[in-house]
């Protein structure tokens, strides 16, 4: 790519020819990544909640986190909130947690049918999804070559997210099945959360080389390896969340990056939506990158 410039001519009346110059100065390149916010970033507020702080602060969209709040269960709630506020709805994570155990059915495989269901008339791509807990011995069996028949079966991707084992003083349990660490299994498509990657004191950058070209979705928190899974707004903690998003912009990731992040400690409504701000204000910056110096022409 070059710029053009116009030839210095002091004669009246003449039109300066254009030609081509090497830019000095680099080229600024943002990826097509659009940057998302998680409902759960705003609990214990409501979904709703979530849309208008979305709207206002500039987030291209919402990953929706299905879980006891009724309006997150609910289509055609979530489609009249995204119209009203013109916030799309770009994700939707199934309901994996333990607390919603009960959420869209017990049975592990409805959830993610209704899941899907869900993303298709929303017009969400993703479905984020957990590696089942142990005790699910019969969702965990099937669970990848599930996982799979799910996916051939329609055009939203199913991004399995990595967890990381429980602790409780000196002892560590493995909660989930086949693996906390999804890159043990095969799967189509990955979800990276690195407020996980430091509850498992794991290398985050060495996670995403392992996940190669399925990476599809980055759930972006910070952490400092506590025990408790922290989701920290971005910088305040050790992961490595500036360089995962340089890279994302070098090499051209298309899928979205969720703010996901605990805000319940926020004394008030202005000092939750100032943490989102600046959540979404370190991912713009580091998603820009400086693209090569191009050679003279």
């Amino acid at each position: 790519m070059a710029l053009l410039t116009f030839h210095p001519d002091a004669s009246v009346g003449r039109t300066p020819a254009p030609y081509a110059v090497c830019v000095a100065e680099p080229v600024v390149r943002i990826p097509d990544a659009k940057v998302a916010l998680s409902t759960a970033s705003v609990y214990p507020e409501s979904t709703a909640t979530a849309f208008e702080i979305a709207a206002r602060l500039g987030y291209d969209g919402v990953e929706i986190m299905v879980w006891t709040d009724p309006v997150s269960q609910d289509i055609e709630a979530l489609r009249r909130l995204s119209d009203y506020h013109q916030v799309p709805i770009l994700a939707v994570h199934a309901p994996c947690l333990l607390i919603t155990q009960r959420v869209w059915s017990t049975d592990p495989w409805v959830k993610l049918q209704r899941a899907r269901a869900a993303a298709e008339k929303l017009g969400a791509t993703t479905v984020v999804v957990h590696p089942p807990f142990r005790w699910q011995r019969q969702y965990a069996r099937d669970f990848v070559t599930g996982i799979w028949r799910m996916a051939d079966e329609t055009d939203v991707r199913f991004a399995v997210e990595n967890m990381y084992p429980w602790r409780y003083r000196d002892r560590e349990m493995l909660a989930y099945a086949p693996d906390w660490d999804v890159t043990n299994n095969d799967y189509r498509h990955f979800t990276v959360d690195l407020s996980h990657t430091a509850t498992a004191r794991t290398d985050g950058m060495a996670m995403v080389d392992r996940m190669g070209d399925r990476l599809a979705h980055i759930h972006l928190a910070d952490g400092k390896g506590s025990n408790k899974d922290e989701h920290l707004v971005p910088g305040r903690g050790d992961q490595p969340c500036a360089e995962l998003l340089e890279r994302l912009a070098r090499t051209g990731f298309d899928g979205h990056v969720v703010i996901e992040v605990n805000t319940r400690r926020a004394m008030s409504a202005a000092e939750r939506e100032a943490d989102l701000a600046e959540a979404l204000a370190f991912t713009r910056l580091h998603l820009a990158s400086s693209s090569a110096q191009v050679p003279r022409s």
